[in-house]
């Protein structure tokens, strides 16, 4: 049986630069948040899956010398694509709060429509960011 490869600091860090690099203009788009305001409940859970999808297959799908079952889990979970979600909606996340997105976008809306609607933007951008952040992983 094979040793369970530890998930690194490092990796982390790749995965941070790839989020933050892809997921940087679509947080600052208008358009994006617009999106979000159309957006009803089923299709950013649709979008949340469609990240997750993205983010296990980049994973592991792209990568032939990467096995979920020989790496670090929690719950059965790999740590590392745990990591690449935080990643991917802590990247985006931090952009729209780092940049007052929803303020600047959402002005006009009540507070509770202007939450929501900042998390459908988030997941918008997060398409963008786990791209990104598998992206690095895979490459260095």
């Amino acid at each position: 049986m094979k040793q369970r490869q530890k998930h690194k600091l490092a990796d982390t860090a790749q995965q941070i630069v790839g989020g933050f690099l892809l997921a940087g203009p679509f947080v600052v788009t208008q358009e994006v948040w617009l999106l979000a305001q159309n957006m009803t409940m089923f299709h950013s859970v649709f979008l949340v899956g469609a990240i997750m999808a993205i983010g296990y297959g980049g994973l592991y799908g792209a990568d032939n010398d990467r096995d979920p079952r020989t790496e670090a889990a929690f719950f059965g979970i790999p740590v590392r694509f745990i990591s690449v979600m935080f990643v991917a909606f802590g990247s985006v996340g931090t952009l729209a709060f780092a940049i007052t997105a929803p303020d600047l976008f959402l002005e006009e809306l009540p507070p509770r429509t202007t939450l929501l609607v900042t998390f459908r933007a988030l997941s918008v951008a997060a398409v963008f960011s786990v791209v990104g952040a598998v992206t690095t992983d895979s490459l260095f």
